[in-house]
């Protein structure tokens, strides 16, 4: 059927269910919710059957939920209202949480059910449980409510329930939120934090600015200290004493400074982090040590895994170089395989967008955090003595995607999505070798197909463009006891030696042909041109994202009602 995405934006969880739906044959046009006008213009133009609201912040006209079904997503469980359903769960320690799908009516959140699912809540982020727990629940759910409103025997909701166990909940203010350090436990901080995480953050200050608090960490300690009392740093996060403990604070946003972003603390505090001691841990420590780990490597049965879980899956210029690093460790190690995982939520975003905003010179940042991510994808192609798997745990995109590409192997979980393009940020050209990388990759299809689609892309589909090997396991944990069990059997296995032997010649036969560096000094003419040349668009592009400027319009590569006069989709 004909379906209205109507969203604050084109997220994640927006992307699953884009995706979920237009695999069943459902033709899915995009509307941002900018006003009451452009959403009552945009259903008159395309006349959906259905119109979802995945992500939205305000209620939908009236004039267009009292003449089209309009199923919300709302991130609670039955009866659960308000703006904050996630973060008074993690609050309150809530074991079980849910997703429900609901009909728009007069109140907010309080129209007729038609799905939920529940799901057992982790000890973990509001955004990584966003992005984990309830996009899988809300992919169920919505598909139940899809096909209940595509059955014309079932065209209405469910029966009230008398057992809803939610509530209506105003939304969270910073009052509750406040961290007390003279008493608060180590657990009740990361809490407070987690239930923050993403947005708002929590309020609170640092080195005597006031500031909001992300990306929190436990740190175990053989002493106490007073609580609040910042006492280390371990690369750009810092540690902070509780009454029991300690917690790293990887993420700040300046609260007494005008439009500021989010950054890491040394990026955000310099000169203040710059004589905090040193709290170093070795790559391969024992995963029992607590704490803040960027990188972490582990050996299992002749295998190497790299992990790591970059928050927002960005890599900043100073990761890249400390992640190549780590790369060269792990293949200096006796092992045939490396595997490379990433993080539980992200895989990879690519270069990290807003240090290179807060740099003195963005094209500047932006031209060191390109060279250094092209050099460790360079030490992955040149990996010629074991077999590298890149195993997608998580979502990746942009560069992200071409530096798993430079794996031999490329294997993802089922439910990950993938953006393997760079346009949507200005038009950006991309290096990451791709222009080498995808090409030989691709089963069907051209790279400029590829790279000017400027749509999420699922597993499957990249499973069958090439793009990825294999897709399997519906969890992280499944996903990730899968990997370890092919990886080994790789590695233990006699096929090992002829793959080796395969690998190192094309290397050879490719350099013969085009130089690695051939290639990248093609590319990076061309960014060069996107970070100093005369069309700002990517620096405009960039700024925006950052800062999260909230669109005039809907991106006319989204919104098929836009493309034509009639309403309907174009004819290419």
């Amino acid at each position: 059927m004909r379906i209205l995405f109507l969203t604050r934006s084109f997220n994640a969880l927006a992307q699953r269910l884009y995706l979920e739906l237009t695999a069943l044959g459902h033709e899915v046009s995009i509307e941002f919710d900018i006003s009451d006008a452009v959403t009552i213009e945009a259903v008159a133009l395309y006349r959906p059957a259905l119109i979802v609201a995945p992500f939205m912040k305000r209620a939908i006209p009236e004039s267009v939920w009292r003449h089209t079904v309009c199923l919300v997503v709302h991130p609670g469980i039955v009866g659960d209202r308000g703006p904050s359903a996630l973060d008074w769960a993690i609050e309150e320690g809530r074991r079980e949480w849910g997703v429900t799908v609901l009909q728009a009516d007069a109140e907010m959140d309080a129209g007729p059910v038609w799905a939920s699912e529940t799901f057992t809540m982790r000890d973990a982020s509001k955004s990584s449980l966003y992005r984990t727990e309830v996009t899988e629940a809300a992919t169920c759910a919505l598909l139940a409510a899809v096909r209940r409103f595509g059955d014309s025997r079932q065209h209405a909701a469910l029966p009230a329930s008398a057992d809803a166990q939610g509530r209506w909940r105003p939304q969270m203010q910073q009052a509750a939120r406040r961290i007390d350090w003279a008493h608060d436990s180590t657990q009740a901080v990361l809490r407070k934090i987690r239930a923050a995480d993403g947005a708002p953050g929590v309020l609170d200050g640092l080195f005597g600015a006031p500031c909001h608090l992300f990306d929190a960490h436990a740190q175990e300690l053989a002493h106490d200290h007073e609580g609040g009392r910042v006492i280390g740093r371990r690369h750009d996060a810092v540690l902070r004493s509780t009454v029991d403990g300690a917690v790293w604070i990887g993420h700040v946003r300046r609260a007494d400074r005008q439009d500021s972003i989010k950054l890491p603390v040394a990026l955000a505090f310099p000169a203040q982090c710059r004589d905090l001691p040193e709290w170093p841990i070795a790559i391969d420590a024992p995963l029992t040590a607590s704490g803040y780990r960027e990188i972490r490597y582990e050996v299992e049965a002749g295998v190497g895994y790299l992990h790591f879980p970059f928050y927002n899956g960005a890599m900043s210029t100073a990761q890249c170089v400390r992640l190549t690093e780590a790369v060269r460790f792990a293949l200096a190690q006796p092992t045939c395989v490396l595997v490379l995982l990433g993080g539980p939520d992200f895989w990879s975003n690519g270069i990290h967008l807003n240090v290179i905003e807060a740099a003195d010179s963005p094209a500047d940042e932006s031209w060191r955090n390109i060279n250094a991510i092209d050099d460790l994808t360079r030490t992955l192609i040149a990996a010629t003595d074991r077999v590298v798997i890149a195993a997608m745990q998580g979502n990746t995109g942009a560069g992200g995607v071409f530096v798993a590409l430079a794996a031999d192997r490329v294997w993802a979980r089922r439910s990950v999505v993938l953006n393997p393009h760079y346009k949507n940020m200005g038009n950006l050209y991309g290096s990451e070798y791709w222009t080498y990388l995808l090409p030989r990759r691709l089963k069907v299809g051209t790279a400029a197909d590829v790279m000017g689609r400027r749509l999420p892309m699922s597993a499957s589909q990249a499973a069958q463009l090439g793009l990825v090997d294999a897709v399997f396991g519906d969890d992280v944990h499944e996903f990730v006891g899968t990997v370890r069990e092919r990886a080994q059997a790789l590695a233990a296995g006699g096929e090992l030696l002829a793959l080796l032997r395969a690998k190192q010649a094309r290397r050879l036969a490719d350099e013969a042909q085009m130089p690695l560096q051939a290639y990248r000094d093609e590319e990076l003419a061309r960014m060069h041109r996107n970070f100093y040349g005369f069309d700002p668009s990517y620096h405009i592009a960039r700024s925006n994202f950052v800062h999260r400027v909230a669109p005039s319009w809907t991106p006319r590569h989204l919104c098929l009602h836009r493309s034509t006069n009639d309403g309907g989709p174009s004819p290419a």
